[in-house]
């Protein structure tokens, strides 16, 4: 049982505070400046159900690591499906792109940048293709909000109704592949696989 009151408080320029988990299985609150330390405790101790659940699986996969050519099977994978879901998302959504790119990235799924610039991890491959599609639409929605607002989940609410059911997927089952890649110690490789 993890005591609430030792966590370390991590505070930064931020608006929001949440609970990390960091790369050396140590727990951490990150907070704003200015909020009570109580607060933070009190957030602390409604999650411990899910602090002790990070840590378990964590511990397990530990040892599970990918091989070099499971890899490049993810990237020839996602070569071939992913930029066909941009295309049909992006028209959806009335949005351009610039560039979309394949990565091995071991702490998300997805990015997009100010330029237009999609990003997506080769683990998406190991994803039901709903939760592809709900990462997909996510970047893509950036080009609509460069944040995550209000307006942000109601553009990607408007094309997905069902977009949290399909993000809780990838909440529960997804950080077990970011560690397991993590593990594995593999050189990060990047292809970009559709360029305007």
């Amino acid at each position: 049982m993890i005591d609430i009151n030792t966590i370390p408080i991590i505070r930064e320029r931020r608006r929001t505070y949440g609970l990390k988990i960091t790369d050396d299985g140590q727990v951490v609150i990150k907070a704003p400046l200015k909020i009570a330390e109580r607060t933070l405790r009190e957030f602390a101790a409604k999650h411990t159900d899910w602090i002790e659940k990070q840590l378990a699986a964590r511990a397990k996969f530990v040892t599970d690591k990918f091989t070099a050519e499971e890899m490049e099977n993810l990237f020839r994978l996602s070569a071939t499906d992913i930029p066909p879901r941009v295309a049909m998302w992006a028209e959806k959504l009335a949005v351009t792109y610039s560039k979309v790119a394949i990565r091995n990235m071991v702490h998300n799924y997805g990015s997009c940048t100010a330029k237009g610039k999609l990003t997506f991890n080769c683990l998406l491959m190991l994803c039901p293709p709903e939760v592809v599609d709900c990462i997909v639409v996510h970047e893509l929605c950036h080009r609509l909000q460069m944040n995550h607002s209000e307006k942000f989940y109601h553009e990607i609410l408007r094309v997905m109704p069902n977009y949290y059911s399909r993000r809780d997927w990838l909440r529960e089952h997804g950080d077990y592949y970011l560690h397991k890649l993590k593990a594995s110690n593999l050189s990060q490789k990047q292809i970009v696989v559709w360029e305007k």
